[in-house]
């Protein structure tokens, strides 16, 4: 059985999602700028849904590397929303140099403790994603979100098909970067995958998720 994820950045993906045989969402707001923490009033309407839900924490867009004060923000906002019916996080810190920060991303997950957690995009960021692997490894992810370094997941199979092999099923790789029933079944064969990542949204400008889109997705990943 495979996984579909469907990043929502509102609520009207939230119930295409819901209604369309998705697996997980992703929530979060602000996709011009990659997504960042999802508003509370977004939480409380994916409630409304019998559905795994893991929310994003980033307080801004740009880069992957933290002020003292946006990394407070970041930890005060998994103490509060740890409370709102949801099952995970997603959120990812780097240092200056673009490694993973050890330090600070052991200190998010602790306070997940026991939820679990996914480590973004920001991996896509990391030169040396062998590394960077075994750091989420041993910080404690329980997946990691990756394009394979690449701009598109099509772009980066090859590393993608690598990173799966070093995961040897120590953290979920989940396969992300303009996944859709258009390449899904040659990814799929590819890379003999668990975890799909997709933001269904099928029109330049658009930034609701296509429910047909969705119901595609999870077809083919089953097929």
């Amino acid at each position: 059985m495979r996984l579909l994820e469907i990043a929502c950045f509102n609520e009207e993906s939230i119930a295409k999602a819901c209604k369309n045989g998705a697996d997980r969402l992703e929530l979060c707001n602000e996709m011009s700028v990659g997504g960042i923490t999802p508003s509370e009033s977004m939480i409380e309407f994916a409630n409304g849904y019998d559905i795994v839900k893991y929310v994003m924490i980033r307080p801004r867009g740009g880069n992957f590397t933290y002020t003292e004060e946006e990394f407070e923000h970041m930890k005060t906002s998994i103490s509060q929303l740890k409370i709102k019916k949801i099952n995970g996080f997603v959120f990812g810190v780097l240092t200056n140099d673009c490694k993973v920060d050890k330090i600070k991303n052991k200190e998010l997950l602790k306070i997940a403790y026991p939820l679990p957690c996914t480590f973004h995009k920001a991996f896509d960021e990391i030169s040396d994603y062998k590394q960077a692997l075994v750091d989420c490894i041993n910080c404690g992810f329980e997946n990691v979100l990756t394009s394979g370094t690449k701009k598109t997941a099509l772009e980066g199979k090859s590393i993608l098909k690598e990173l799966i092999e070093l995961a040897n099923n120590k953290i979920n790789i989940i396969v992300a970067g303009g996944v859709r029933s258009s390449n899904i079944s040659e990814l799929n064969k590819f890379l003999n995958a668990t975890h799909y990542h997709s933001a269904a949204i099928m029109q330049k400008g658009m930034s609701s998720a296509d429910e047909k889109e969705i119901a595609s997705l999870k077809k083919l990943l089953n097929e």
